[in-house]
């Protein structure tokens, strides 16, 4: 592709300091030292008390809801995005919670706040939000509403790193948030992944579900000593809290994320600078170039008609394809997660007619790659081929 979804996100630079690493004589790979230094990096920037470094952002999705039943052994509601990836919902129907779906603000591409206010009720048990590829999906009136009634906001941040909200840092808001760190995003560890959390039981937690449940993995001598006392026939070496997994990470990925972490801000900076450029040359009579854009940090150029029309959208898909410009369509997840088989049997037949505005972007939504070291004789090559559409 001419125009890839991604370009040199892994730079040589990251790799000479896991080759230096290996070049030791016997060099530790599993969970350590980088991976600690990590977590604590990472939470600096972030703004945050305590960061747990996993194996992926579905892997921080998966101990996100592990530790919510923790909290609510029942059960209950969780609101989520149709627009997302299926980690989102796939880990909520993992732990028993009931999904209550709420369509998008088109502005945004996350879910409309006051759509989610009006879905709340007696049974909801938290609110996990995506911001869509570098948008802010947060709203004051919805943060107030939340934070009135008690109920938790998960923030979903895999695709937005370093944007904000009135700020701060999205993922510093909420009271836990996951992070991805795969190869297309904004930094990458080859894969990776990371919870980030200011609730100190959160975090031993979460430090415990990472591997196998153990006792031993939390750093809170208060806790592991209720624990040796309550369980003396035990091998303290061998208690096991919870059911739980193995999702950690490694000593490579904790070194590459340190690298990684050195660049992002002006990452950051460059993505959003391309995306400005982007929506200025874009043709607002075809395209959407109306998103939220304040406290933006922007994942990949977002293609979306203004109105449906499925012979333009397929000259557009031809036309694309011809110039090697790299796509997804459906935007966000590959669009309308109602729409997918796994969600068979659990929502009504049909049901994903009641988000229109979802199902606009499954149709007639795409996103191209935007990424630190696209030029701006690139950038406006690619507006002249998707403008050129008749």
């Amino acid at each position: 592709m001419k125009f890839p979804l991604m370009r040199n996100n892994i730079q040589r630079e990251d790799l000479d300091a896991v080759i230096e690493h290996l070049k030791q004589d016997d060099p530790i790979l599993t969970n350590g030292a980088n991976v600690r230094a990590f977590e604590a990096e990472w939470s600096d920037w972030l703004g945050v008390k305590h960061s747990v470094f996993v194996n992926s952002g579905a892997s921080a999705n998966l101990l996100t809801m592990a530790i919510l039943k923790l909290r609510y052994p029942e059960g209950g509601e969780v609101i989520v995005p149709p627009l997302t990836w299926i980690s989102d919902v796939s880990s909520v129907l993992q732990h028993g919670f009931t999904p209550v779906f709420v369509d998008i603000d088109p502005e945004s591409l996350a879910m409309d706040g006051d759509k989610i206010i009006e879905s709340l009720s007696d049974k909801t048990r938290a609110v996990f939000l995506t911001h869509v590829q570098g948008f802010d999906g947060l709203t004051d009136e919805l943060i107030s509403e939340l934070e009135k009634r008690n109920v938790l906001l998960i923030e979903d941040v895999c695709e937005s790193h370093g944007a904000t909200h009135g700020g701060k840092k999205l993922g510093s808001i909420g009271w836990i948030s996951n992070f991805s760190f795969y190869y297309a995003h904004h930094m990458s560890t080859i894969e990776g992944g990371m919870i980030c959390t200011n609730d100190p039981e959160v975090y031993q937690q979460a430090r415990m579900l990472r591997s196998h449940g153990m006792l031993r993995e939390s750093n809170d001598e208060a806790l592991r000593q209720d624990y040796l006392a309550k369980n003396p026939e035990l091998n303290p070496d061998f208690i096991f809290a919870f059911t739980a997994y193995n999702v950690r990470n490694t000593e490579i990925g904790g070194i590459m994320g340190r690298k990684q972490l050195k660049r992002l801000d002006y990452n950051v900076k460059r993505r959003t600078e391309n995306l400005h450029r982007f929506l200025n040359q874009l043709d607002s009579k075809k395209y959407r170039t109306n998103f939220k854009l304040e406290g933006s940090s922007n994942y990949a150029f977002n293609l979306v008609l203004n109105e449906p029309n499925d012979a333009f959208v397929e000259k557009l898909m031809k036309k694309m394809n011809e110039s090697g410009v790299e796509y997804r369509r459906g935007s966000a997840g590959g669009g309308n997660q109602l729409r997918q088989p796994y969600l068979q049997g659990i929502v009504p037949d049909g049901y994903y007619k009641q988000f229109p505005e979802t199902d606009h972007i499954h149709f007639y939504g795409f996103y191209i790659g935007n990424f630190p070291d696209l030029k701006d004789e690139e950038i406006d090559e690619i507006c002249q081929i998707l403008n050129s559409v008749e």
